[in-house]
């Protein structure tokens, strides 16, 4: 199968090893970060004993935290069902199923895009990653309290941002969300491709080179009546 390459095999093999990477971070740091804030979580003080230190810090909003930069950035325990911000939780079957069809469209086109589209080929590995990292978690993880009667483990997320000003939490979310939405602000905003358009005329603005000179046919023709003129 030749899956239309456009691009040496060695480059496709380099496209997908970016991804492998990509999604081997988001993998690992769910793995390392996630068990490090449940061991210090009260509801799983059972499963780890004894309590890990130091404790998170609980903010006015209620939520348990670890800060890593000031009250600004920190990591926080958050199991997700849903999409982005929670939403179509109620529906895993279609978003899980919408993924996997998202992940397969996603690898086609970072194998089949061509040459000299780097930006281009660039948004595609980062979204196919994050869409991998996070079917990854809906297809594998199963959290300690159990997946509550669903059908998918939920998506690990566990950054945190803060902003005091408004007093708001923006959703955490992990490495994968991270790289999904890089790459959708590249496809949008990075330099696009245009088509090259053939110009009628060369660089000079000269008329094509092959058509014939006027003066020249006229002074053909005249030769030419000349030499039909008889002699006396």
């Amino acid at each position: 199968m030749s899956w239309g390459l456009q691009v040496p095999l060695r480059t496709v093999l380099t496209r997908l090893l970016w991804v492998v990477l990509l999604v081997a971070a988001d993998i690992g740091s769910k793995a390392t970060v996630m068990p490090w804030l449940e061991a210090r979580m009260p509801q799983f003080q059972s499963t780890f004993e004894p309590e890990a230190t130091p404790t998170l810090v609980r903010d006015h909003h209620g939520h348990m935290r670890h800060p890593v930069l000031g009250d600004s950035v920190a990591l926080m325990h958050n199991l997700n069902y849903g999409a982005a911000f929670g939403k179509l939780d109620s529906i895993p079957w279609v978003l899980v199923v919408g993924r996997a069809i998202a992940a397969l469209v996603l690898l086609v086109l970072v194998i089949r895009a061509g040459p000299k589209q780097g930006w281009h080929v660039l948004a595609l590995i980062l979204v196919f990653s994050g869409c991998m990292g996070n079917l990854w978690d809906n297809l594998t993880y199963e959290p300690l309290a159990g997946r509550g009667g669903m059908p998918f483990g939920p998506v690990r997320d566990f950054i945190d941002v803060y902003f005091a000003y408004w007093d708001w939490h923006f959703p955490t979310f992990n490495i994968a969300d991270s790289a999904i939405s890089m790459g959708a602000l590249v496809l949008i905003f990075g330099p696009q491709k245009h088509a090259e358009q053939v110009p009628e005329q060369d660089a000079s603005g000269s008329a094509d080179p092959k058509q014939e000179d006027p003066s020249e046919e006229n002074g053909a023709q005249g030769e030419s009546s000349k030499a039909e003129v008889p002699r006396v």
